[in-house]
């Protein structure tokens, strides 16, 4: 059992917290019995996995490192930890481009947003996810609001140029000035453009944009959650026409 907090796999699980050492080392971590289950499925490659020595549920047959309740606290990123971690290699992918219908996320800010977004873009098949200047979506904070979503989408990242460069499918961006949303008809295949949460989207991507879609509100309320409305038009886009 690891009962010291200076062990070198409990500083390498702690410096994952930090976006430049996700960076440096290519991993990830996820914390729950949930999701240390989901990731069993996802085809991602497994670093290591702890667990708590009060730890009573499932380990799925993984080979796992046992350590103090104390030592785990000082990795946990949960208030209530549930005392089973892992550590998954992010998968790098080669930016291409989509085959179906896709998400473009314009600098993306809030870490719960992006979660909340990528956890609804699986469940509504959007499989690809094209990020520009957007908050790690490795970030224990996006992890958790993803509910195993970033196990099952497919995350692109690059500049305005390369990412609009390898989308080349019409560009539906999510705007107040758009078009009534339930009135729209998406074409067959298209890309699904959502801005930052203050700022919109950026002039590049607005200026590429093919359509501009707008979800109508009542007049005292002036915006709703970056998080939401992508998933109202997401849904909307894919499912409103059947």
């Amino acid at each position: 059992m690891i009962t010291s907090k200076s062990n070198a796999l409990i500083k390498h699980i702690r410096l994952l917290k930090e976006k430049k050492y996700r960076k440096e080392f290519g991993e990830f971590f996820v914390e729950g019995e949930k999701m240390v289950r989901e990731s069993t499925t996802s085809g991602i490659e497994r670093v290591a996995t702890i667990v708590s020595a009060s730890y009573e549920g499932e380990t799925f047959s993984l080979p796992v490192e046992t350590v103090s309740d104390e030592v785990f606290a000082s990795v946990t990123d949960e208030k209530t930890p549930q005392g089973i971690l892992t550590v998954l290699r992010i998968p790098r992918r080669e930016l291409v481009s989509p085959k179906e219908s896709c998400l473009l996320l314009d600098h993306i800010a809030d870490p719960g947003n992006m979660g909340a977004i990528v956890r609804t873009a699986n469940a509504a098949g959007y499989r690809s996810v094209y990020c520009i200047g957007c908050t790690d979506p490795f970030a224990p904070k996006s992890v958790r609001s993803s509910m195993s979503g970033i196990f099952f989408t497919r995350l692109y990242f690059g500049s305005e140029e390369e990412i609009l460069g390898a989308i080349d499918c019409p560009i539906v961006a999510g705007d107040m000035q758009g078009e009534d949303l339930f009135s729209f008809r998406a074409p067959e295949r298209y890309a699904l453009a959502i801005g930052n949460e203050a700022n919109g989207l950026s002039d590049t991507v607005r200026l590429a944009a093919a359509h501009t879609v707008a979800i109508p509100m009542e007049r005292s309320q002036e915006s709703l959650n970056a998080a939401v409305s992508a998933g109202i038009i997401m849904y909307t886009l894919k499912y409103g026409k059947e």
